[in-house]
């Protein structure tokens, strides 16, 4: 790495993870990687968010700003505006840094003009820090780069959000988070390597990353709509249609046994020859199995 080390980023934004907060905040302000401008952004949280952070910095003397409720993306590009960083992280407010993460990020960074986004392998743990059984764990992804068609046809596993660094290069070039998509990671990644960067996955774990009952992605009417609403954006390519039934294919499959509804409303978008064994094996829930709890 050369002498002048990059300004690195980190964008925290806070909502009602008053019992996680100060774990994710520790663990950007413990990394072995010091060249970091923390910005922690409170975006109206009603539980006691704000009372931890502001403990915290008043100790660390991070940048620090409560905001009324404006959601992730616009929380997202107002404190990129502001942010002085060459490269930015967006980080959850109920996750964990390892505390190699940034450095091992900048590092493999530089010189690598082509590469939007770094990325690498997670641990999960629960509401109460507990790691996960083995089995499900994605520690072992190997290093992939994906282009523009690997992430949009999934034909390569997805960087996960937690551990993603994005040159600002980048970010500027597609002018940022879109406000209009709630689910801010995979646009993103969508567009920066539909302008011609590459995403690079290193075999590295960087983060913990916190299952529990308020994640986004047990939502499942949010997800559905989101994730359509971001395919939509680019339906000018030639398999679109079947990306979008190979999706509603997996949401039916995943809703069928604990939706039953939403599970028939997706059934009905997905044409019978778009139909794959996910479908198939979703009617077998549907039909057949009992009401699930999540």
């Amino acid at each position: 790495m050369s002498d002048a080390q990059p300004l690195v980023t980190v964008i925290i934004a806070s909502y009602n993870h008053g019992r996680y907060i100060e774990d994710s905040i520790l663990s950007v302000l413990n990394q072995s990687y010091k060249n970091i401008e923390l910005l922690v952004v409170d975006d109206g949280s009603t539980d006691d968010s704000v009372e931890r952070i502001q403990a915290l910095h008043a100790q660390y003397g991070f940048d620090f700003r409560v905001q009324k409720n404006q959601g992730l993306t616009n929380t997202l590009n107002g404190a990129i505006a502001r942010s002085r960083g060459s490269l930015i992280v967006p980080f959850g407010s109920d996750d964990i840094m390892l505390p190699e993460r940034i450095a091992i990020q900048v590092e493999y960074m530089e010189g690598k003009p082509e590469v939007g986004i770094c990325a690498g392998n997670i641990e999960l743990i629960d509401g109460d820090g507990n790691l996960y059984p083995e089995k499900r764990q994605r520690r072992d992804v190997p290093f992939r780069r994906l282009d523009f068609d690997d992430m949009f046809l999934e034909r390569k596993p997805y960087p996960p959000a937690p551990t993603l660094m994005i040159r600002r290069e980048a970010l500027d070039k597609v002018g940022g988070f879109d406000p209009n998509i709630r689910l801010e990671d995979l646009l993103i990644e969508l567009k920066v390597t539909h302008a011609g960067y590459f995403i690079d996955g290193l075999s590295v774990v960087m983060a913990r990353y916190r299952k529990h009952a308020t994640n986004s992605y047990k939502n499942n009417r949010f997800m559905i709509d989101n994730i359509l609403r971001t395919y939509a954006l680019f339906s000018d390519h030639p398999l679109y249609d079947e990306v979008r039934y190979k999706f509603l294919s997996s949401m039916f499959l995943k809703t069928a046994s604990r939706d039953r509804k939403l599970a028939r409303e997706l059934l009905a978008q997905i044409p019978f020859r778009a139909w794959n064994k996910k479908t198939w094996r979703g009617l077998g829930r549907l039909y057949f199995s009992p009401l699930e709890k999540d």
